[in-house]
């Protein structure tokens, strides 16, 4: 199982293969592909740092725990009705992006998000709602 907090569930839609430094993208890939691969992994909605933020580089202020962060945090988990502590199936994650989620989403959601203006993400709700789930990286 893995612990996600609210934006991530965004973050792995739009991910291809790029991060903060070399031990995160390898991090990154290997829950991002798992998903991929077993779309019935268990993800559990947490407060905070996640799994994800565990290889988050160490280079001065921690951008895991910025109030900001947080923020987007509740307003993805309001958009898909999730809540903290729930533990659901990734599959299921990808259903409520398809019920609840449109590309431009992220223009507003994700508006101070510095990987926002790369236009990967939207391509990635794009993805989930053509049902073609995660796509695959190297």
């Amino acid at each position: 199982m893995y612990k996600l907090r609210g934006h991530h569930l965004f973050c792995l839609l739009g991910y291809r293969g790029m991060g903060y430094s070399q031990e995160y993208v390898e991090n990154m890939t290997i829950v991002h592909q798992t998903l991929r691969k077993n779309p019935k992994t268990l993800v559990q909605i947490v407060k905070g740092t996640d799994h994800l933020c565990e290889k988050y580089p160490n280079n001065g202020k921690y951008h895991c725990e910025d109030n900001s962060i947080y923020e987007r945090d509740v307003q993805i988990l309001e958009k898909m009705g999730l809540r903290i502590g729930q533990i659901l199936r990734w599959e299921d994650v990808e259903a409520r992006i398809q019920r609840d989620v449109v590309p431009s989403d992220i223009q507003t959601v994700c508006e101070s998000c510095s990987w926002r203006s790369y236009g990967v993400c939207e391509e990635g709700v794009q993805e989930i709602l053509d049902g073609k789930g995660l796509r695959e990286v190297n």
